[in-house]
């Protein structure tokens, strides 16, 4: 499972989804799914804008949980 870190950070800024979808260009329902970490998928371009905005890197924002990284795992 992908840890979305998205309104931890967010809140750690003081930032409003409003204020990340005016200032990124980002559609508000992108900001507001990863927000709420029911986001299915995510362009690699909205995943920049935000690290670059947020000024965090990509693993400050997503997180590979363990347990799901171990699971049905057949490549070794």
């Amino acid at each position: 499972m992908i840890k979305c870190h998205l309104s931890r950070i967010m809140g750690e800024q003081k930032l409003k989804i409003a204020d990340v979808a005016r200032d990124t260009g980002i559609n508000r329902g992108t900001i507001t799914r990863l927000y709420q970490e029911t986001a299915v998928r995510v362009e690699f371009d909205v995943l920049e804008q935000l690290c670059v905005y947020l000024r965090c890197d990509i693993t400050e924002l997503l997180e590979l949980k363990a347990e799901a990284a171990n699971e049905g795992n057949t490549h070794k």
